[in-house]
């Protein structure tokens, strides 16, 4: 219990699981939300806040966050690095988020390892742990990723993605690189695993999902796509009700169409929106250096000079709405990929990603135009 002040939100319509209330309010207390109770029945001894209108959602969940703000989380892995990229995408719903950390040295991995734990510690509001994407990577799907650090999986690395103390662990691997044990030794330890930057065979997928595996990294991008004859990792990702993928919607990274497709294959189970933000993502930043690499934003679109895409200036809100107007989507489908299945993703289902008894005050309340107007965290 953290005796937080209790007390009630209403008049707002509230998504509540798969439907909605109109005339409920929500009742708050200790950071948890205690009770969904009709207006005329709110307890006696809760503070009343009416919100006026709007709509009442559970917060969005990002996995993917580089950065924010005007921060890169690899080139400051610190506790005021986190908050600022947390700060910044906050003002877009966003009230769950993994900072993530690229391939770099094993230094910089370990300060923001260091930092994520201490943000954690220090009640930093959204830190739910860290997202470390590579260095154990295929460098023929490097991307934007340096493919000077990247080396093998070894037991110096498998120590070092496991050492977060606090909060989950999302580790993107190649999995065809990947030697025997090494994914067992991760998913033993409760870190998830998700596959990018991979050339992977849909045999190799197969073998890694059969290991622990359990997502794919920003699919369609930077990983073997399903043809004729070789599925590849999109292929054994859509095919297995299991797997969880996440999709940058910002119109660039991927044509609607291909994630439209996504969802007619496996309904919308697994899909999860992400924005794989850069240090424009909640700024009006249209540079920035990316190790040694000067990035631009030009169209909405991260590109260093060559035109190699380097993240994206997308945001959560941006990227639910894209949802709503690129794939056709109802709202309560948008929230479920926005909040719901990467909550599921990172085990956190019964902790956040709902609006349901018992769960933690994660809500973001959006206007009729879908803009965010105010969002709380365990509360506040």
């Amino acid at each position: 219990m953290d005796n937080r002040p209790a007390f009630a939100l209403t008049g707002a319509h509230i998504l509540a699981e798969d439907h909605w209330l109109d005339g409920y309010a929500i009742a708050i207390a200790d950071g948890h939300i205690q009770a969904l109770v009709p207006q005329d029945r709110i307890p006696s001894d809760l503070a009343v806040h009416d919100l006026g209108g709007g709509l009442l959602l559970p917060g969005f969940i990002d996995t993917q966050v580089n950065g924010g703000g005007g921060v890169l989380f690899n080139s400051d892995p610190s506790v005021e690095g986190i908050r600022a990229i947390a700060e910044a995408h906050r003002q877009h719903g966003t009230t769950g988020l993994l900072p993530t950390v690229i391939s770099d040295t094993p230094d910089t991995i370990q300060s923001a390892i260091a930092a994520t734990s201490a943000a954690i510690g220090a009640g930093v509001p959204g830190v739910l742990g860290i997202h470390i994407e590579g260095p154990y990577l295929n460098a023929g799907k490097r991307g934007i990723h340096n493919e000077r650090h990247f080396g093998p999986l070894d037991a110096d690395a498998l120590t070092l993605l496991t050492s977060l103390a606090n909060g989950s662990t999302l580790v993107t691997i190649a999995p065809e690189l990947a030697p025997p044990g090494a994914i067992e030794q991760l998913v033993a330890a409760g870190v998830v695993v998700s596959a990018g930057h991979s050339m992977a065979s849909y045999a190799q997928m197969r073998e890694a999902i059969g290991k622990g595996l359990s997502g794919a990294t920003h699919l369609f991008n930077a990983m073997t796509n399903l043809t004729a004859r070789e599925p590849g990792v999109v292929g054994a990702v859509l095919e297995d009700r299991d797997m969880y993928y996440g999709m940058i919607l910002d119109g660039i990274h991927v044509h609607p169409a291909s994630l439209r497709i996504a969802l007619a294959a496996g309904d919308l189970r697994g899909a999860m929106l992400v924005s794989d933000g850069m240090p424009p993502a909640g700024s009006d930043q249209t540079t920035f250096f990316l190790g040694d690499k000067k990035i631009h934003v030009v169209g909405g679109a991260c590109r260093d000079t060559e035109g190699t895409l380097a993240g994206s200036a997308l945001t959560m809100d941006r990227a639910f709405r894209n949802a709503i107007e690129m794939l056709g989507l109802d709202m309560i489908a948008a929230s479920r990929i926005a909040s719901g299945n990467p909550a599921a993703f990172l085990g956190l289902e019964d902790v956040t990603g709902c609006i349901r008894p018992g769960l933690q005050a994660d809500l973001v309340l959006l206007d009729e135009d879908l803009r965010v107007k105010q969002t709380w965290i365990r509360g506040v």
